[in-house]
């Protein structure tokens, strides 16, 4: 067995190997704190005939690790991933997939599973570092390591892998993974930070995570065995510049063709034509021809943005595609948004619901209640492909939580806005940046119905070209640029700052200075997207939907929260069964009661009936009650059901009265006024000081007035 560690904000950061799943071809256990998480590598012997790398990633969260058993109907893992788990997946996956050979074809298998979960320490971080150390260790051709912290700031101070206390307190969360000479992949969300503040995020972590690379180096020299010798398959140099010298020419058409299927059509008809040409020297080397065109391309197409300035759509490097927003375009929806960005659109609709509505999430160590949720959906039509509907891809559901944290910190509270708010966004277009398209259209459809959004959100995709000391940032970036680019990062946020930040980087040398000119270019970009959002609506709503539900709150006295609900909740469901389209949902700590329905008038109907069984008698209110006992000293009145006064007899008229019952009898309807109420709660009432209430108002009426200026 070996062993190396590390401290880190007080906590001893350990990687341990050679004691558990010693079959696999690596395997790191990583500690800190009490959270532990198991990382293994697995790669077959025989190569696969792909076009792609066969590296896949899973991460799983046993319940045990907490302490605790799932509550879910088959209590056990290993069934479908949770959101958490996806996520976490892919930011392992993310950071270690450009670190294998291009032409790495056995199929690998990573796996991380938490084995103790320590609360306060979120087990993302060390997967991503363990899967670092296994591969590091393994005979796999794995160029690395890297490693990954999280770094928080709380009261303008960074700090290195925050708590889950210390994250509370913080307005900025991000995970930065990294190898020696740059950082390579970035996530998180933030609170509205400047750029000067997510820069210095950036690099305090890049210096946080080099410990932990010499720990992997440490650990590979103690306990790692020599690397598979693989060398890239040669390129046959001949066919290549074959292949070059024929589609040179007809390339030039390609990279000044603006439109994304025009320009796809285009290659198709060019990989036909070189296939053509070259005849019987093609046959069953057409992949290998396919490879040669796209690098010829994007030669071509970097060349072209370096020497020109010029991109494939004919906008510069700082511009950004033409957009257009519309709003309320679905009828029958609570808000609905369309947002178009060049060939990028999407559809954002967003639902209202009672809190009863939201989403529970039930994981290991925690139970967790959303009442905002973003689904992002990317259907096949949208790139013009045809493929099957299943559920959401892990790519649809990475997306849809980068633009859920976008959006999160303008989200009011449950206090303010007492609803469950879901956004979905449905991608009906796609030509780069669809999750970035999703921000803005969400941010659109929030504010069309209604909710009041502490600030609007956009966001921007931006890419990188860099070859030497030759360096372009470009703004808005296309599926194009993605791929044959050297940086793909998007920044979300209002114009105060930043909210959510997701970056990948491909290549190593992204220096401190370019890092900030591609913030301060996302920064500007996005200022301008937010100006044209603003053109079409700048602020929410002041009125729902008329098809939304409504909330009424009525705030009662805690100790009659069960005079509401009843005996086995008689009472509540006859007021339900009474206003028809009605969910009544009460606080029995503060004694908040919130009616939500579709239909504004059963609401009220609710409201009513609940205020009037649990209205209290106020001091000074004149009340027309019901006489339901009569004693020698007095009557005693029910002025509104379950609350009784009583009037003295002295308090019955202005003379003196001898008889209760020559005044008032049992079922008689009298008016009556409160004069006291006592500490027992006891109420006492007049008739008398109601009558002379009564006729002071008789006389001061206009009317009254009137009728004295007329007499003569």
């Amino acid at each position: 067995m070996y062993r190396v560690e590390t401290e880190i904000n007080g906590r001893r950061f350990r990687l341990e190997t050679g004691r558990v799943a010693k079959q696999a071809h690596g395997s790191v256990l990583v500690s800190y704190g009490d959270t532990m998480v198991l990382v293994t590598v697995v790669a077959s012997e025989e190569t696969r005939e792909l076009d792609f790398l066969p590296l896949t990633v899973e991460y799983q969260e046993m319940y045990y690790a907490a302490g605790c058993i799932s509550g879910g109907y088959f209590k056990r893992e290993l069934g479908r991933p949770s959101e958490k788990e996806v996520i976490t997946a892919r930011l392992i996956d993310r950071p270690i997939r450009p670190l294998f050979p291009k032409k790495w074809r056995h199929e690998t298998q990573v796996i991380a599973t938490v084995l103790s979960l320590d609360p306060e320490i979120d087990p993302d971080i060390l997967a991503i570092t363990g899967a670092s150390a296994a591969l590091e260790l393994s005979p796999l051709p794995f160029r690395g390591p890297i490693a990954a912290v999280r770094v928080g700031r709380v009261n303008g101070n960074l700090i290195l892998n925050p708590t889950a206390e210390e994250l509370r307190e913080s307005d900025l969360n991000i995970v930065v993974a990294g190898g020696e000479e740059a950082i390579v992949m970035v996530e998180g969300m933030a609170r509205e930070v400047p750029e000067s503040v997510m820069e210095e995020a950036l690099f305090f972590a890049h210096q946080g995570l080099k410990p932990l690379l010499d720990l992997q180096k440490e650990l590979r020299e103690k306990a790692g065995v020599p690397k598979i010798p693989f060398e890239e398959p040669p390129e046959d140099e001949a066919l290549k510049q074959r292949v070059f010298s024929l589609a040179e020419e007809r390339l030039t058409e390609i990279l000044h063709t603006p439109g994304k299927q025009d320009r796809n059509r285009k290659r198709k008809e060019l990989f036909r034509t070189v296939l053509s040409l070259l005849g019987e020297e093609a046959v069953g080397r057409e992949a290998e021809i396919r490879e040669y065109l796209e690098e010829l391309e994007k030669i071509r197409m970097r060349e072209m943005i370096l020497t020109q300035g010029r991109r494939v759509d004919g906008r510069g490097p700082e511009e950004v595609r033409p957009i257009s927003c519309e709003v309320s375009v679905l009828p029958r929806t609570h808000g609905s948004a369309l947002f178009t960005r060049g060939e990028t659109q999407v559809l954002a609709v967003t639902t209202l619901g009672s809190p009863e509505e939201e989403q529970r999430l039930d994981l290991p160590g925690e139970e967790i209640f959303k009442h905002f949720m973003l689904h992002y959906n990317f259907p096949p039509f949208c790139v013009g492909e045809v493929k099957p509907l299943r559920g959401p891809s892990r790519r649809e559901i990475g997306h849809g939580m980068l633009a859920e944290r976008a959006l999160t910190p303008v989200i009011p509270g449950e206090e303010e806005f007492p609803y469950t708010i879901r956004v979905v966004s449905d991608v009906l277009e796609s030509n780069g940046s669809s999750s970035m398209a999703t921000v803005c259209g969400a941010t659109l459809s929030l504010m069309d119905a209604g909710v009041p959004i502490k600030d609007m959100v956009a966001g921007v995709a931006m890419g990188l070209v860099k070859e030497g000391d030759r360096v372009v940032v470009l703004t808005d970036i296309l599926g194009d640029e993605d791929r044959m680019g050297d940086m793909d990062f998007k920044v979300a946020g209002t114009e105060k700052g930043i909210t959510a930040f997701q970056m990948d980087v491909k290549v190593p040398g992204i220096t401190r200075e370019i890092m900030a000119r591609a913030l301060e270019q996302a920064r500007r970009a996005r200022l301008f997207i937010l100006e044209k959002m603003r053109q079409t609506l700048s602020r929410p709503r002041e009125k729902l939907s008329v098809y939304a539900p409504r909330v009424l709150t009525v705030a009662i006295n805690p100790e009659k929260v069960g005079q509401v609900i009843g005996p086995g909740g008689k009472t509540i469901k006859g007021i339900i069964a009474a206003c028809g389209d009605v969910k009544i949902d009460i606080d029995d700590q503060t004694g908040l009661v919130r009616i939500y329905s579709s239909d504004l008038a059963s609401a009220e109907k609710a409201a009513r009936m609940i205020e009037e069984l649990t209205q209290e008698a106020e001091v000074g209110k004149l009340y027309l009650g019901k006489v339901t006992r009569v004693t020698d000293f007095g009557a005693f009145v029910e002025l509104f059901p379950g609350t009784v006064g009583l009037i003295h007899i002295s308090q019955l008229d202005h003379r003196r009265v001898r008889k209760v019952t020559d005044i008032l009898n049992e079922g008689d309807e009298v008016l009556v006024k409160v004069i006291d109420i006592d500490k027992a709660g006891r109420i006492k009432l007049s008739r008398k000081a109601a009558l002379e209430e009564s006729m002071r108002e008789v006389e001061s009426s206009p009317s009254s007035q009137e009728e004295d200026r007329e007499r003569p």
